[in-house]
């Protein structure tokens, strides 16, 4: 019997832990895994902040795909097209002419990107917090702004130069926001005596009335107090209205410049899911079952499955609302990676001529860091602040990111900070790697 083919879109928590558990559960006489990314690795987001902040190396916090998916095909490419009515996916690599591949199954997981608003300047002056390449600029960013505002005798220079704005009160926004001000008062009280940690202003825009609603109320309340007291301006009720030009106009009518905008205020499913003829649901995001499988309206859509940001995926241990409707998962890698395998063994049943079953995960509660030593939880109703939580965090993460790889180098990382001072160099030439060589190549004159 042919081999049957699956292909998987994205290389995100779905897309790994999916094509992984398929190319281990399945024989090679069973099934062809293909898995498509523009990237080769996958990036561990929850330590996007510890990377940004230097806790971490960035390259610890991706995992190779290479490395991971022997037993894969991969795909270094964007998936430009699906049609599923022929079971074809076109696929654009780096170079040269598309693909179009064929499958017996597909599993459309791109992720999610971050959700804007047409705000003026927003586009031009603000940096997201979804990438390992924004975690590497941003830590860079605000290292050189440590350099301008110590070398300049310009007051307003340095105001602005000293001035960071974090645009949303979820897990990304708080957590950069808090491991970024622990590393900027670091770096300045042992290598910047020019300055002071009072120098800097932090401000936190949220258009809600609480932060990490996922925690609950009161350990959100208490993330206020702590921020607060560390001097960190904390706005809540409130929207970015404008940053043309880097000057920050807050609905609250303040108004101030800064060099360091950053956007963290949601995700919203990859624009990718719209080149497909999958249905979707309001919001977005791919309409599924609680088997992973996609669904459009009452009828199965055979040989496609979804799962992660980019899906709907009704929540059956939730409370249905006056409608009977039930909740949908939230967009969190929880429910990913758990997804991820629900998804894969449905598909090694259906190849087996065996029953799917729904996926069901009740939400077991979120941690969030608060910088070094710090953090909140709310974990199978247990609430935990400070130290506690803080080690329940990095405990947490560090079973769930993938290869033993890569859990050995963390595990390095954080051993040698007890050791060693945090490396405070920006390297922000990295983003210009070309600019050097180009001012010496213009310098030269012509052969005569």
């Amino acid at each position: 019997m042919k081999p049957q083919r699956i292909l998987v879109v994205g290389a995100g928590h779905v897309g790994l832990y999916a094509a992984l558990r398929l190319s281990r559960k399945l024989s090679s006489r069973e099934a062809e895994v293909i898995i498509v990314d523009p990237q080769p690795h996958m990036t561990y987001q929850p330590f996007l902040p510890e990377a940004a902040a230097g806790n971490i190396s960035p390259r610890h916090a991706v995992v190779p795909l290479r490395r991971e998916l022997k037993r894969c095909k991969i795909v270094a490419g964007e998936v430009t097209k699906v049609a599923h009515t022929a079971k074809t996916a076109t696929v654009q690599p780096y170079v040269g002419p598309a693909l179009e591949i064929e499958y017996d199954h597909i599993i459309v997981a791109p992720g999610s990107v971050s959700r804007t608003l047409p705000i003026p300047g927003l586009r031009e002056n603000g940096v997201g917090f979804k990438t390992i390449g924004e975690a590497i600029y941003l830590r860079n960013h605000v290292l050189e702004r440590l350099d301008v505002a110590a070398s300049t005798t310009d007051p307003a220079v340095r105001s602005r130069a000293l001035t960071f704005v974090f645009i949303g009160g979820g897990y990304a926004g708080i957590e950069a926001l808090a491991e970024m001000e622990d590393m900027v008062r670091d770096a300045i009280n042992r290598y910047y005596p020019e300055l002071t940690p009072k120098d800097t202003r932090w401000v936190l825009i949220e258009a809600a009335k609480r932060i990490l609603p996922e925690v609950g109320p009161e350990m959100g309340a208490y993330t206020v107090t702590q921020l607060t007291k560390r001097g960190i301006d904390v706005r809540l009720d409130t929207r970015l209205e404008s940053c043309v030009d880097g000057v920050v106009k807050a609905s609250d009518g303040d108004e101030f410049p800064s060099d360091t905008i950053v956007w963290t205020a949601g995700v919203k499913p990859s624009p990718m899911i719209e080149a497909t003829d999958f249905p979707r649901s309001q919001r977005g995001a791919i309409t599924c079952l609680p088997t992973l499988q996609v669904v459009d309206g009452d009828r199965i859509v055979e040989g496609a499955w979804s799962a992660g940001d980019c899906a709907s995926v009704p929540d059956i241990t939730g409370t249905p609302d006056v409608n009977g409707q039930l909740p949908f998962c939230s967009p969190s890698a929880q429910h990913a990676v758990r997804q991820a395998k629900r998804a894969a063994d449905n598909i090694r049943n259906v190849i087996r001529g065996r029953e799917v079953r729904p996926y069901r995960h009740k939400h077991v509660g979120s941690v969030a860091s608060l910088g070094l030593h710090k953090g909140v939880a709310h974990v199978y109703g247990v609430k935990l602040r400070g130290w506690p939580a803080w080690m329940m965090h990095r405990t947490y993460h560090m079973s769930r990111i993938p290869s033993t790889n890569r859990k050995v180098r963390v595990i390095a990382d954080w051993t040698l900070a007890l050791f060693l001072r945090r490396e405070v160099v920006p390297l922000g030439s990295l983003h210009t790697p070309r600019e050097a060589f180009d001012e010496a190549a213009a310098s030269t004159p012509p052969r005569s």
